[in-house]
């Protein structure tokens, strides 16, 4: 994966060949933020600088600069897989849901 960390914020990194740069967006933020750069240096440099700027204005207007989540979401799996998970979750005499969960957080390392 192309992610960037600074300061527990996260930024997907693409390289924009039109302009021989790349180019960070930050992740789960409550509006948009973006940053340029050349190589990791610059590029680091620039999304501390968005991510202050982001920051700033968010304060100055009360808002919460995270993005909320429910925590709750809809997944629509195969069958087969369903039945899959629900096998795996019952051998771990787990509910779903749970079982689900602990994957995720073993693959996101959360």
């Amino acid at each position: 994966m192309n992610i960037m960390e600074v300061e527990s914020y996260k930024a997907k990194i693409e390289y924009d060949s039109e302009i021989d740069m790349f180019r960070g967006e930050i992740l789960g933020l409550n509006g948009g933020a973006d940053f340029y750069g050349k190589n990791s240096t610059e590029l680091r440099k620039e999304f501390k600088e968005s991510l202050k700027a982001f920051l700033e204005v968010c304060e100055k207007n009360g808002m919460n600069p995270r993005k909320e989540y429910s925590g709750k979401f809809n997944l629509r799996i195969p069958s087969k897989l369903h039945s899959e998970i629900a096998a795996m979750a019952t051998a771990e005499e787990k509910s779903i849901n749970q079982w689900v969960v602990d994957t995720l957080k073993q693959i996101i390392h959360v």
